[in-house]
């Protein structure tokens, strides 16, 4: 299993580009809803993905309704800035769908109220709007994937031996 990342109408394929790269860098399944601010075929879109498309699951589902009716049963948490606790407070568990809104409007406020208990936010100064898409993704989804323990990921990395030619930094180390 994995998680579900859903994007609920994005707008900006450079948001949707980075989220997928994340998506593939994690294992997480990326869940597209219609109407998109872009085509999927959007250079910009492609860029920021990089080649990383081929390595990450996605589906694009032509509404919420049918998006709702294929997953009966998700275990769904709704990212808002009007969610009444944080994001750090929820439990997660793998399989689970973090649901993201547009980038300009969010989550429609008639769907926060029915989910409310299960709406999650992420910390920030009140005069700030919200963070930016791409962002908050990445913040929750790893949030829910220390949760889990980093099932499946590489928690360690390791030097390569390769030296770089210009480093006049490690003088001051």
């Amino acid at each position: 299993m994995a998680f579900n990342i859903v994007l609920v109408h994005p707008e900006i394929p450079q948001n949707t580009g980075n989220i997928a790269r994340t998506c593939a860098a994690t294992g997480a399944v990326l869940h597209l809803i219609e109407p998109l601010g872009f085509s999927l075929e959007d250079k910009y879109l492609r860029r920021a993905g990089l080649d990383y498309w081929k390595l990450m699951e996605y589906h694009v589902h032509p509404s919420v309704e049918a998006f709702l009716l294929s997953h009966p049963g998700a275990v769904m948490h709704f990212a808002s800035t009007k969610a009444p606790r944080g994001y750090h407070q929820a439990q997660y568990h793998d399989g689970d769908y973090l649901v993201f809104g547009c980038e300009t409007r969010g989550l429609p406020e008639n769907l926060l109220e029915k989910v409310y208990d299960r709406c999650i936010r992420i910390p920030m100064r009140q005069e700030a709007r919200s963070l930016n898409l791409s962002n908050s993704v990445a913040v929750v989804l790893y949030e829910a994937l220390r949760q889990t323990d980093y099932a499946g990921l590489a928690c360690e990395g390791h030097l390569t031996g390769r030296e770089e030619s210009d480093t006049p930094w490690l003088d001051y180390v």
